[in-house]
């Protein structure tokens, strides 16, 4: 029986990681684990009682933006590995500098903009949002990323790269949905002060 399954696995394998399907396996890994991460942090929420329920929508909506942000990654990963498909410290240095300073950046705004159409927000809630959370968030992606990227760009086989970015990524899908669903403390504008005329 043991021996029956791991050879199912293995042909489901060989099959969810070729590259003909390829990309459907790195975009439902992407969906899944973004929607994981949501539900994670939804149920700490619920916990500590800062919310009362599950929010289906705002789980969906996650789905939805690991759906783009997969896109991003699939592609983003195999520009990197054709272009510099070496594996020298030089390589994997520049490979990480590159997915800091230009990917990260682009993986946020794709996420912010993703949120911002379906939650149906207009460019200057967008941009107010951007402004308030994306700094908070690539500032997170120092702390994890190039470390986890030395790993991935020296060890990990192409085809399994956003496998393992999205294992890594669990824990800080719990963090991006903490942080956009965070309500940003304003400072309060002082109304008492006498207006001198």
């Amino acid at each position: 029986m043991w021996r029956n399954l791991a050879l199912t696995l293995n042909r489901w394998k060989c099959y969810a990681f070729s590259s003909k399907y390829l990309i459907y396996t790195n975009l439902g890994m992407s969906v899944s684990l973004s929607m994981v991460g949501d539900a994670m942090e939804q149920s700490y929420e619920r916990y500590t009682r800062e919310a009362d329920k599950w929010d289906r929508t705002r789980t969906v909506r996650m789905g939805i933006s690991g759906f783009t942000v997969g896109f991003v990654c699939h592609f983003w990963y195999k520009y990197l590995d054709y272009v510099y498909p070496k594996r020298t410290i030089g390589v994997v240095v520049r490979k990480i500098l590159l997915d800091q300073f230009v990917c990260s950046p682009f993986f946020l705004v794709v996420f912010f903009v993703t949120m911002g159409v379906l939650e149906k927000k207009n460019w200057a809630e967008l941009k107010e949002e951007i402004g308030d959370k994306a700094f908070i968030l690539y500032k997170a992606e120092w702390t994890v990323w190039p470390l986890a990227q030395l790993f991935n760009f020296f060890f990990i086989k192409p085809k399994y790269r956003v496998l393992y970015d999205n294992s890594i990524s669990l824990g800080y899908d719990v963090y991006i949905s903490k942080v956009k669903y965070s309500k940003v403390k304003k400072e309060a504008k002082k109304e008492d002060e006498p207006k001198i005329n």
